[in-house]
């Protein structure tokens, strides 16, 4: 008999931001790990590094799915890394491998990957990003997004 996969959640947002933004990423991170998931994303700095820091901190696993084709631009709290040579494309495969995503404010980058989260019917939860859509699930608080994401967190047919 197998056991249950771990819901993988994707943390997304800018790749330069304010301390304040990367401790409430720190916070989604380690959230996510204390509660049995699994966090991929952008595996570079900003938000990206403050979520892997909190999830690698809980004792989660991290995954980062590289723009570039080099396994050390990776930030140091990645477990697997994923270097695609893709450049922003690889945003496609960061949300496709995620059965939520968790989007902090960010530039066009974080916009794409919100919208292809939404075209791959993935639930997304805000914490104050972009509002495109009645569908993103608006959250105030890192706490508020991790509990909503992981609750959201179903895994899609196929995939484990």
């Amino acid at each position: 008999m197998s056991t249950p996969r771990k819901p993988v959640i994707a943390v997304i947002g800018a790749g330069k931001c304010s301390k304040k933004l990367r401790d409430m990423a720190f916070e989604v991170g380690k959230y996510v790990a204390e509660n049995g998931g699994v966090l991929v994303c952008g595996g570079l700095g900003g938000i990206m590094e403050g979520a892997a820091r909190g999830a690698k901190e809980a004792g989660g696993l991290t995954l980062g799915i590289l723009p570039t084709d080099l396994k050390e631009d990776a930030n140091e709290f990645i477990d697997i890394v994923i270097p695609t040579g893709f450049g922003e494309a690889r945003n496609i495969m960061v949300v496709r491998s995620a059965d939520a995503v968790i989007a902090f404010p960010g530039k066009f980058g974080t916009l794409t990957e919100m919208a292809f989260a939404l075209h791959a019917k993935k639930p997304v939860v805000s914490v104050n990003a972009w509002r495109l859509s009645e569908e993103i699930h608006q959250t105030e608080t890192p706490q508020e997004a991790a509990e909503l994401a992981m609750k959201l967190a179903v895994p899609a047919e196929g995939s484990g």
